[in-house]
């Protein structure tokens, strides 16, 4: 069989390089190992300081591959910051245990959620705690589905803002008028609430990194109740 060199590089611009070799990472999978360990890591991007207890449920393959996959190591690894190519991941259950990172495993099931779905309950060093549930789609890549009470979408592609806010007229231009000001162009954009006028939380994926400043004009708008940046993973 012969293919024209024309066509390998049309598959290769229509696919990305990335999705066809795969990512940089410490094996076996893609989906079970990179994609772990990115989970881990955009929950702790999310949390936004040290966790120092991990309570993590395992749905479908997931639960049912994790300790031959080292979907367990990954996934600590992420929430310890290590990079999916990091060497550390190997031990990092060995790690966890010498930082007294609190951890533990068990199965959920989750019905009709990816086979390859974590919810990973995380406590920071200061008492802050936040539940994440997350996917790994295949090839590292990864979704975040839920945010505590929120059902989102973040992905961690890009550097994002999370808006926790009052569901109420104008907080939109609010946001999208401070980001305005500070020249940051917004990728994507989403707004998730449990009832109408009550809290909603708004995302927004953007091209630039945010800084502090931004940080604080988002949180003084009237009807903010929290606002952080996520760091693109």
């Amino acid at each position: 069989m012969f293919f024209r060199l024309g066509d390998i590089f049309e598959e290769v611009s229509m696919k990305g390089l990335f999705d066809i070799v795969g990512p940089v990472m410490i094996g076996p999978s893609s989906s079970h190992t990179a994609g772990a360990a990115r989970l881990g890591l955009m929950a702790l991007k999310i949390l936004g300081e040290p966790v120092v207890k991990a309570e993590i449920l395992l749905h479908g393959s997931f639960a049912k591959t994790y300790r031959g996959h080292g979907t367990d190591k990954a996934l600590l690894a992420g929430i310890m910051g290590f990079e999916p190519e990091d060497d550390r991941i190997r031990n990092a259950i060995d790690i966890a245990k010498e930082r007294k990172l609190e951890f533990s495993f068990d199965t959920v099931d989750l019905m009709d959620a990816h086979p390859n779905t974590a919810i990973l309950k995380l406590t920071g060093e200061s008492g802050k705690c936040t539940t994440i549930e997350g996917s790994s789609i295949g090839g590292g890549n990864i979704v975040i589905n839920r945010i505590d009470a929120f059902e989102v979408h973040l992905t961690g592609q890009y550097p994002a803002l999370v808006v926790v806010q009052k569901d109420k007229p104008g907080l939109i231009n609010k946001i999208t008028g401070v980001l305005a000001l500070y020249e940051i162009n917004v990728a994507y954009m989403r707004v998730f609430r449990q009832k109408r006028g009550q809290e909603a939380m708004m995302i927004l994926e953007t091209d630039e990194d945010l800084t502090d400043d931004v940080l604080k004009a988002c949180r003084v708008a009237s009807g903010v109740i929290t606002a952080f940046a996520i760091p693109a993973i």
